[in-house]
């Protein structure tokens, strides 16, 4: 990377001198907690957590596009975000609906 482009990069609107780098670079943590999250029984999961998880992703993905700068930043972590809380909230769906088989078979 050239002098000028860390220059740019630093100067940049959402660039390190800015909430609109640092926010995201913190979210960041939720991504690795969903992540982590993957060797948890579906049982232990929170659906209403995973389902709120799930809403601002999607909501903040569409806001990073709209706002001036457009932030690419917030938008990947909030696409993983969103990603990373889809799928806990299939693991959940998949989980609960063995269980209501296992029931219907046992009955």
């Amino acid at each position: 990377m050239s002098s000028s482009a860390v220059i740019r990069f630093w100067n940049h609107p959402a660039g390190p001198k800015t909430v609109h780098f640092w926010a995201p670079a913190v979210k960041w943590g939720l991504v690795f907690a969903g992540i982590g999250d993957l060797s948890r029984s579906p049982e232990q999961l929170s659906l209403s957590q995973q389902t709120a998880l799930a809403c601002t992703g999607l909501i903040w993905c569409r806001y990073s596009t709209q706002i001036i700068p457009k932030n690419w930043s917030l938008f990947s972590v909030n696409l993983f975000v969103a990603g990373t809380s889809l799928y806990q909230l299939y693991r959940i769906y998949d989980y609960r609906s063995k269980q209501e088989a296992d029931k219907k078979i046992a009955a």
